[in-house]
């Protein structure tokens, strides 16, 4: 992002505002509305939430006042009150994607049956697409990605996110001529496959977050699809199924890393390298493990304290979310880049474990729910042995037959509900790549 803080002033003395539209004023949202309200060059221009309420809070949480704002009931109004250069607020999120003067369409609604909606609909109407809804990205990125080609615009996920993040460090490394051997991110807890939403409701009240939200990052799930979207970008597979989870306490613990992420032969855990991990510890941060075959590289690796080889692991210690997200409008906007896209054809897949037992005829819940959490596999894991791709569990999908806490699902033991736009778009998916994945 060198130099992108000149590039935004040059546009703001231009008169050339990137007019955003945004889908959702949850934490995340509001967030991106405040933070992107303080830049320059860019504007959180129509916001889209089912309670206009929310909305006008969020603007109003970010500095701008009642009469900057207008509500806009019509896309005629919508389309007037941007040129007026007023902040919309609506409660129809599809004129984000048909009006005028949006350039880019920010879907924050973490749902991924409305994050494919807003994509497609965004992409259609030649508007580009920042995808912070990591859990849509990773059942059908490759699908928005080629749409995103075929229409001119750009797709792609959020800086902030993890996996934006360690884009970064992977891109730098590569430009610089390291190999990279492992690329992940921290957790800052140890996995609880137990939680549910009302085990973590104490503590989610206390932090003014959502519970089914705080159990998707305790249960594991968030870390298996962010890790998902990491692999399916980089080519980069887990080791084992719902990788090791090495444990490290603080960036001091890289060097620990370092000896840990050597195969097996050498002393480590890994079976192989181009894999995609996680650690307990070094959270809220992200890490890629390199090498060189170089002597002199590496003496200097060591002069600069990173170890003593052969792998050196290197650590951002932070991700700032949505606070970040803004920078890939710019990215695409004004470099005509994205910050992260999935290569043509999954890499991995999210899937699904049964949180408990479960009986026959018994409905699911999906992300941060009672009854299952994500893991990761390979796409041609995934595909042999036909498991559930998380996100396409909702609480319409139904058990066929009694399984054990622990499982992994298969498409014999769940029926789906195939009635969602997700799941007939995850079929086209699977038809452009003919994956053999048996979606009826």
């Amino acid at each position: 992002m060198l130099n992108m803080h000149k590039k935004l002033a040059k546009r703001e003395e231009e008169g050339k505002i990137i007019r955003t539209g945004i889908v959702g004023v949850g934490q995340m949202g509001r967030g991106l509305v405040a933070q992107m309200a303080l830049m320059k060059g860019i504007m959180p221009a129509i916001v889209a939430d089912h309670t206009l309420e929310k909305v006008i809070k969020a603007f109003h949480s970010a500095g701008i006042s009642d009469e900057d704002i207008a509500v806009a009931k019509t896309l005629e109004e919508a389309n007037h009150f941007m040129e007026q250069g007023k902040y919309v607020a609506t409660e129809n999120d599809a004129f984000i994607s048909h009006a005028n003067l949006v350039e880019v369409a920010i879907d924050v609604t973490g749902v991924p049956e409305v994050g494919v909606k807003i994509a497609i609909d965004a992409m259609n109407n030649k508007k580009h697409v920042v995808m912070m809804d990591v859990e849509t990205d990773v059942v059908i990125g490759s699908y928005l990605k080629k749409l995103g080609d075929k229409n001119g615009v750009i797709y792609t996920g959020s800086a902030g996110d993890e996996p934006g993040a360690v884009m970064e460090l992977y891109s730098f490394a590569r430009a610089i001529g390291l190999d990279v051997r492992v690329i992940g991110k921290g957790k800052n807890n140890k996995i609880d496959y137990d939680c549910n939403p009302d085990t973590v409701y104490e503590e989610a009240t206390r932090r003014k977050m959502n519970p089914r939200m705080l159990t998707s990052f305790k249960d594991g799930t968030k870390t298996m699809v962010e890790m998902t979207a990491m692999s399916n970008a980089t080519g980069f597979v887990p080791d084992v199924i719902g990788g090791h989870g090495v444990s490290g306490s603080s960036a001091n613990s890289c060097a620990d890393l370092n000896a840990a992420f050597r195969l097996k032969e050498d002393g480590g855990i890994l079976n192989r390298h181009g894999v995609v991990e996680y650690v307990n510890g070094i959270a809220p941060g992200v890490f890629i493990t390199v090498a060189s075959p170089n002597e002199d590289a590496a003496y200097v690796m060591d002069y600069l304290q990173m170890g003593h080889g052969p792998l050196w692991t290197l650590y951002r210690p932070y991700h700032l979310c949505n606070l970040e997200t803004p920078l890939s409008v710019a990215k695409i906007v004004i470099d005509g880049e994205p910050t992260i896209i999935p290569l043509d054809g999954p890499v991995s897949e999210c899937i699904t474990v049964a949180k408990r037992d479960l009986r026959a005829g018994e409905s699911l819940d999906g992300i941060g729910g009672y009854t299952t959490y994500a893991s990761i596999a390979t796409a041609e894991e995934t595909y042999r042995n036909s498991y559930v791709v998380y996100p396409l569990v909702n609480k319409n999908a139904r058990m066929k037959c009694d399984v054990k806490k622990g499982t992994l699902l298969t498409l014999d033991m769940v029926d789906l509900d195939t009635t969602t736009q997700l799941y007939q778009v995850r079929k086209e998916q699977d038809k452009m790549y003919n994956n053999g994945y048996a979606l009826k």
